[in-house]
């Protein structure tokens, strides 16, 4: 099996609360639920806890399980291990304790406290909605007891619990403890423990109430949570003696009791994945790793999907597209992608594909024009990187008519204004639609509509016209290739010709843009990294001379350390900080926010303009260098979504995005870093 890399921040992370809180964690169960907090174990988000389940994969996300409560008890003197911020930013200190934090495919948290090591792990058992929570101790001071408190939870992820909102049936059994909520018979809590006694908590700390959460204070959100904590569990433990404590929370009829048994699982799982990629480079590793949470099963369509990002996205048609490369191909995983690939051909309707797939009676939304142009780019990605027959011939019977059906659609037009126009480019949206990936709306205002012809939708669709003339010549079908090629060879002199901004020496954003009075406005001419793709798909339209000019653009005006801004800073639209109130945050989110998706495909064309030279594979490497450095940041192994687009570039957003370790996972192998 594949070896884990496994990465120890000690106390020059841990030894301030507000410091600490800023790192975070995240595993996964492979059915949209998860585990995550702070490296001190203390929740600063209502995504934050050790068991949110999800009720229907890989969706409808419920809080369970907040945390357990760690205490010490040494005659009459208690110290507690856990940390937590209460109201009015009071801050518990059991992190003072706490000598390290680890992370290899699950995090570990080492306390001592006067000769009492306690090393506790956190895993998932994979696909069940149960986490196990193990706890190793070696006691070489004096005779103690280790107080053991769940507090939990039953809320959606996104909402957050008070008293009255927390009502449970509790029973305290010999070696568990069994909580029904009223009013919802179907999900039972368990929470199992290997030895102790379960007692009863003192009746005021049956409630874990004023919980302050100090992300949501900063995001201008509701900042306040209540736990349920009606019991706890004892076990002693004599001085001189060593043990290993189990302790594992459940919504399962049936699960593995044992938590050191689901740890290990989750460490063989992750030492499988990476025996299946074989990366040897130590920054891939850990990418991968981080990738397995986010390829999950869809209960409604009974397949694999791609989760967008952690801790609340669900899984999303286009950013699955873009993930796909780098999280299924480039890391073995061609089950999994054959899979996404079947079922997005499955729920193919009027030339587009879903954007959100359906829950329950709940019907699919298609409200993207480039989800459907990156189904081309992945589907010959697929092939090229599987490559065998099989693979042919599961493109030829089931993506190939739905490709089929994209063009034609396409061509003669589709929902949400959606049509090639006679110059052969690609319309895309009026009124308040969102149909690219620029898609903020806040009320009635699109901050960025881009409705009219966007670039990156011309040169995806440029690309899908020549992936398919490839197939049809494949298939045998040669008077469709020949119409593709004619078609193709106007596309290209028409975007050449409309694109082209001779004054910025590279590409206008959206040609024959309209407001939402249909009023034709001129090209915009705002510098953003959507042109970057007409350099770096398999299929392109324009000269070298142009390519290394757009190149040259993007790199002076859009990057830094972790992506592509959105805007220049000298742009008057900037905004340089992506922070405060939602409002706010929407207003930033592409007008100066840097992302770190576009990053690889920056990468991709920087090695293009420069003959894949030995030189430019240092170079891009360098550029990726910061990035390695971020995965001991934010959340700890994986990539953000955003990042600020001033320095020193903070991140934002998700913790971890699906498009973004991708994307680094596929620019960084082909810079040579295997």
């Amino acid at each position: 099996m594949g070896t884990l890399v496994k990465k120890t921040y000690g106390r020059e992370y841990t030894n301030s609360f507000r410091e600490a809180i800023r790192r975070e964690w995240v595993i996964t169960n492979g059915l949209g639920g998860y585990a995550g907090s702070s490296l001190i174990g203390a929740n600063t988000r209502k995504h934050h806890g050790l068991l949110i389940a999800s009720l229907k994969a890989p969706t409808d996300r419920w809080v369970i399980l907040n945390r357990i409560k760690e205490d010490v008890i040494i005659g009459e003197k208690t110290i507690s291990l856990s940390s937590e911020q209460k109201k009015g930013g009071k801050c518990s200190d059991g992190y003072l304790y706490q000598t390290a934090f680890s992370f290899d495919a699950v995090p570990e948290f080492t306390y001592f406290y006067k000769g009492l090591l306690v090393k506790k792990t956190v895993a998932l058992e994979w696909e069940k909605n149960t986490v196990a929570i193990g706890y190793e101790i070696d006691n070489q001071g004096e005779d103690c007891v280790l107080s053991f408190t769940p507090v939990f939870n039953y809320r959606d992820a996104n909402a957050a619990s008070t008293k009255k909102s927390l009502k449970f049936e509790a029973y305290a059994l010999m070696d568990s403890i069994l909580l029904e909520p009223k009013g919802d018979k179907e999900d039972i809590i368990r929470f199992f423990a290997s030895e102790g006694t379960v007692g009863f908590t003192e009746p005021k700390e049956q409630y874990d109430e004023n919980i302050e959460l100090q992300t949501e204070i900063d995001t201008g959100m509701s900042s306040a949570d209540t736990g349920y904590a009606p019991y706890n569990i004892q076990v002693g433990v004599k001085a001189g003696t060593s043990k290993k404590i189990s302790l594992v929370c459940t919504i399962e009829h049936d699960c593995e009791k044992n938590a050191f048994v689901t740890i290990k699982a989750a460490r063989n799982r992750a030492k499988a994945l990476l025996d299946v990629a074989g990366f040897k480079d130590e920054f891939l590793k850990r990418l991968t790793v981080n990738a397995d949470n986010f390829i999950c099963k869809r209960e409604s369509t009974d397949g694999k999907t791609i989760l967008a990002g952690l801790p609340w996205f669900a899984d999303w048609g286009r950013d699955t597209m873009i993930a796909f490369t780098g999280l299924t191909l480039e890391t073995g995983r061609f089950e999994d992608a054959k899979s996404i690939l079947e079922t997005f051909a499955r729920y193919e309707k009027n030339g587009l594909i879903p954007n959100m797939f359906p829950d329950g009676d709940q019907k699919p939304l298609y409200n993207t024009v480039d989800a459907a142009l990156w189904y081309f780019y992945c589907t010959e990605m697929y092939l090229q990187y599987v490559g065998i027959k099989d693979a042919v011939s599961f493109v030829k019977k089931t993506i190939y008519p739905c490709l089929k059906n994209i063009i034609e659609a396409y061509r003669k037009g589709t929902d949400f204004s959606i049509y090639m126009d006679k110059d052969g480019l690609i319309h895309a949206g009026s009124d308040l639609d969102q149909v690219t990936w620029m898609d903020v709306r806040t009320g009635d205002f699109v901050v960025t509509p881009r409705h009219g012809k966007p670039v990156e939708i011309n040169a995806l669709w440029y690309n899908a016209l020549k992936t398919q003339e490839e197939l049809a010549k494949r298939f045998g079908e040669k008077d469709y290739a020949e119409k593709l090629s004619k078609l193709s060879a106007k596309v290209q002199k028409s975007f050449v010709k409309r694109f082209w901004n001779k004054e910025a020496g590279c590409l206008y954003d959206v040609v024959d843009e309209t407001l939402r009075d249909n009023v034709t406005i001129a090209d915009n001419d705002s510098i953003r990294p959507n042109q970057i793709y007409a350099v770096s798909l398999p299929h392109t339209m324009l000269d070298k001379d142009k390519e290394r000019a757009v190149v040259d653009v993007v790199l002076k005006k859009l990057y830094v350390d972790f992506g592509l801004r959105t805007l220049p800073e000298d742009d008057p639209d900037y905004h340089g900080l992506y922070k405060g109130k939602l409002y706010d945050r929407d207003l930033a989110y592409h007008q100066g926010t840097a992302w770190a998706y576009p990053l690889g495909a920056f990468i991709s064309a920087y090695l293009k303009v420069n003959d894949n030279s030995p030189k430019a594979r240092e170079y891009a490497k360098a550029l990726l260098e910061p990035m390695k450095r971020h995965l001991n940041d934010g959340c700890i192994g994986g990539i953000a979504e955003i990042f600020d687009g001033d320095a020193p570039h903070v991140s934002r957003g998700c913790y971890t995005q699906a498009w973004s370790v991708g994307e680094i996972i596929r620019a960084y192998s082909e810079i040579g870093g295997k």
